[in-house]
């Protein structure tokens, strides 16, 4: 529970249907001095969920995950953007805090299942392993991040909003007399509170601010950057440039710490490689298939056909030129509704 409307709507909805139900938030690290901050879990947020705990009349605890989250999921965060990669830190919390530390702690508490707020849906296929799904609501839908979660665990996951829209959810609150029903969705990474990534890592990994060129993809010197972790795939704004088009980054060229800047029709390519790929119904497939990827969580679904490479790696090759094909993102594959698995895009 993190004092938000949707897993406050989870815990009320599973109380209706007749589990017994007990309230777990995390308490995550937080910069010192900035602890209100941050967008997930301050003393306001802890407060309102062991009040709507309360109110549904079930236990509630908060974990201390401040350690863990900080050697787990801020350091991979910092790491990435230090190798000119352009990290999702959610992937890797709902893999290793949600989905393992939190998920360990809640089976010790008694807990035979952990339910969250996330628009995804879970089914059971005829061979008996959990296919993770789509949220009804396309706009809500959040297979995207869950992508990394494995068949062991989703035999213990429960997602009740994967039937419901948005708007039926806050219905829903209201309905249940929840004081959270409009409350405003979070948006930011949690951990970086004021919502700007340059200035948490010039405060936290201050050798990425590192001024190298600017070049265009003929090799003319256009500018300045101030660190090619400042920058990203696609990026237009804030370049610091001024040209008669428009100018996107395109590359970074880490080895001379250079940033390759182009115009709208110079953006895109038609492959990408992926790394560290979960496949959510246990082994990799044997032969290459067709599926629609997401290299985004907003991004547009494009149809391509997927090899897998090992047991952990995969090439994909689109129908079409996809724009911001992004290393570090994740390259999250389907077969229409099913969530097949996905990777994190190598550079």
């Amino acid at each position: 529970m993190s004092g938000g409307v949707d897993s406050s709507v989870a815990a009320a909805l599973l109380k209706e249907r007749g589990y017994n139900v007990m309230g777990v938030m995390l308490r995550l690290w937080s910069e010192s001095g900035r602890e209100n901050e941050n967008r997930c879990c301050t003393v306001d947020a802890l407060n309102e969920a062991r009040h709507i705990a309360g109110q549904l009349n079930i236990p509630f605890y908060a974990l201390d995950a401040k350690d863990v989250f900080r050697d787990v999921v801020v350091e991979y965060f910092l790491d990435d953007y230090t190798k000119g990669l352009t990290p999702n830190p959610c992937l890797v919390c709902n893999r290793r805090i949600r989905w393992g530390f939190m998920l360990e702690r809640a089976r010790a508490l008694g807990g035979d299942f952990m339910a969250t707020g996330h628009y995804a849906r879970l089914r059971q296929n005829d061979a008996g392993q959990v296919q993770l799904l789509k949220g009804v609501d396309a706009g809500k839908d959040q297979s995207y991040v869950l992508h990394v979660l494995s068949q062991d665990v989703l035999r213990h996951t429960l997602f009740p909003l994967g039937e419901y829209t948005k708007a039926e959810v806050r219905a829903l609150a209201r309905e249940f007399n929840l004081p959270v029903a409009e409350r405003p969705d979070s948006q930011d990474l949690c951990f970086v509170g004021d919502g700007d990534h340059r200035d948490f890592l010039r405060r936290h990994a201050p050798q990425v601010e590192k001024p190298g060129p600017i070049l265009s993809t003929r090799g003319e010197r256009l500018g300045t950057h101030l660190g090619l972790a400042f920058h990203t795939i696609g990026q237009r704004k804030g370049l610091g440039l001024s040209a008669p088009q428009p100018l996107y980054v395109i590359a970074k060229d880490m080895a001379h710490n250079a940033l390759i800047v182009g115009v709208r029709d110079e953006l895109g390519g038609d492959e990408l490689r992926a790394r560290d790929v979960n496949w959510i119904a246990g082994p990799a497939p044997q032969q290459p298939f067709r599926a629609s990827v997401k290299i985004r969580y907003k991004a547009r679904p494009v149809m391509g056909t997927v090899a897998p490479l090992g047991t952990d790696q995969a090439h994909v090759k689109f129908d079409e030129l996809v724009r911001d094909i992004t290393p570090g993102q994740a390259a999250v594959f389907y077969d229409g509704e099913v969530c097949l698995g996905g990777g994190f895009i190598k550079l």
